[in-house]
């Protein structure tokens, strides 16, 4: 490894811009290229942060000696990138979900394990400070074994906000709606406090965008392999947008819980300001108190821990150092495929009309994209019957 560690980036759409940032400003990142099949975005944001731009992806590899790579693309896109990077040796971090279906992570991890390099998948709410608190509260056993888990994330986005960009609301260029681009990060969190999932079965539509395809709305309860029990409601049909929260209860009644968002999801490159995420629930024992504290703690890190950018460039810092220390990043591949897994057992829940054991396996047989198409049960206020 060269003592500078040669970056680029694929996809200069809004959340792009927030890659180009980090990787021209952190330490042994030797910010080379961008690369996007729109000729002027990539130019654009070439000369902002002083990197060449490319419109083929498979050029830039040619041309660049690079060591690693951030995907930026729309989600379907996402394998398509990993495989090409790792057939050259390059590492790549991808933004969430590592894939829309399960087929194309398992395509990505497999090219990335036989070509030897590492491929993380960007889940930067693990390091917000009131989640950070959370985990090590249930490693340590401050609320005994967790038993109940509840997401709920209620979030708005309008038409606007799907045309500001072609490939939005179709299965084809996004791959899913709410659970696909909107909550991965909070169904990340959850699998992450909770453990592996045994049994789910859940619900999904759109019951408000009559111009999407994608659902906007998704429902799921789960027995977790531990027989702790979850539920999930996830909206993008409340305006403005309500919040984001993730509460875990304990065997011996203690309960911890965080706000990950207040009111609607951020949208990069839209969102100017978003609310600081914070402890909104805390019953440990001895440890009440602490959540007023813990509070106003988090909220005056906004000056110096912008929510926007701030977490996205420590884990691409992690990124960095786990290819200089040759260590797994601080989220795998094998960790990003689990939130796909979770998505696409909703689907296949609500197709077949029954639970969905753990684990999944791609469906070779099967041209309904995990029973995305052709499936929901609700259409714009008119109800139809089950398939």
């Amino acid at each position: 490894m060269r003592d500078g560690i040669r970056t680029a980036l694929v996809g200069c759409g809004k959340i792009g811009d927030t890659h180009a940032r980090a990787l021209s400003s952190l330490p042994r990142s030797d910010f080379a290229a961008v690369c996007d099949p729109v000729t002027e975005r990539a130019a654009e944001l070439g000369r902002k942060y002083g990197a060449r731009p490319y419109t083929e992806l498979s050029e830039m590899l040619e041309h660049e000696r690079l060591d690693m790579v951030s995907i930026c693309t729309p989600h379907p896109l996402h394998a398509d990138g990993i495989v090409k990077c790792a057939a050259r040796g390059v590492h790549t971090l991808v933004e969430k979900p590592l894939a829309p279906d399960l087929a194309s992570c398992d395509r990505a991890i497999a090219a990335s394990r036989r070509a030897g390099v590492k491929l993380g998948v960007i889940s930067q709410r693990r390091l917000y400070p009131p989640v950070l608190r959370m985990r090590e509260a249930i490693v340590a056993g401050a609320i005994g074994i967790p038993v109940i888990a509840i997401l709920t994330v209620l979030g708005w986005r309008d038409e606007g906000y799907y045309r500001s960009d072609p490939w939005r609301g179709r299965w084809d260029s996004e791959g899913g709606g709410v659970m696909v681009n909107q909550t991965p990060h909070q169904l990340d969190l959850l699998q992450w406090m909770m453990g592996p999932i045994d049994e789910l079965f859940g619900y999904w539509d759109n019951l408000n965008h009559p111009y999407l395809e994608v659902e906007d709305t998704a429902i799921a309860v789960i027995r977790f392999k531990s027989g702790a029990m979850g539920s999930v409601v996830l909206s993008n049909s409340q305006k403005p947008g309500l919040y984001g929260r993730l509460h875990i209860h304990g065997s011996n009644g203690a309960s911890v819980g965080v706000q990950t968002e207040g009111g609607s999801p951020f949208i990069a490159g839209v969102t100017q300001a978003v609310e600081q995420p914070i402890n909104d629930l805390w019953t440990v024992s001895g440890e009440e108190s602490l959540l007023a504290r813990w509070q106003s703690e988090d909220r005056e890190n906004a000056s110096s821990h912008e929510v926007m950018t701030y977490y996205h460039e420590r884990q691409i810092f992690d990124f960095l150092e786990a290819i200089i220390n040759d260590r797994p990043p601080m989220v795998d591949g094998e960790e990003g495929r689990k939130v796909v897994e979770l998505i696409t057992a909703v689907y296949r829940a609500q197709r077949d009309g029954r639970p969905v054991r753990f684990p999944l396996a791609a469906e070779a047989d099967r041209a309904d994209y995990d029973g995305r198409i052709g499936h929901a049960l609700w259409s714009h206020g008119t109800p139809r019957a089950a398939p």
